[in-house]
């Protein structure tokens, strides 16, 4: 797989980068929405990272969306921890490889944006 980003991220891309996924723990898709808005065309590395938390929230909001709707059938009662869970140990995974400037790319995301 060829790493868009080529160069070691600065402190402060990769922070920011960590903030994008730790932020959908707490904000949903709009926390990686703000920060790959402001910092998309000033650096490579925030750039990939956003998108990739930003996919992951909206594919998770896409999920919490249909466990709403099981719900009704008791289906979802189960699903919603496990939604919880997964989106509290994926983000937590990638804010942590952040940090370390590593690519993270989540296991199960709809790639919406490219």
């Amino acid at each position: 797989m060829n790493d868009p980003v080529a160069t070691t991220p600065s402190t402060d891309d990769r922070n920011l980068a960590m903030l994008a996924h730790l932020l959908g723990i707490v904000s949903g898709f709009v926390g990686a929405l703000i920060i790959w808005l402001i910092k998309k065309d000033q650096s490579a590395y925030v750039d990939e990272q956003g998108k990739e938390a930003l996919n992951f929230q909206i594919t998770m909001l896409i999920a919490f969306v249909g466990a709403w709707i099981l719900m009704f059938i008791l289906i979802g009662m189960l699903l919603m921890p496990l939604l919880l869970i997964a989106n509290l140990v994926f983000c937590i995974l990638a804010a942590v490889a952040a940090s370390n400037g590593k690519s993270y790319r989540y296991p199960v995301a709809i790639r919406l944006l490219k």
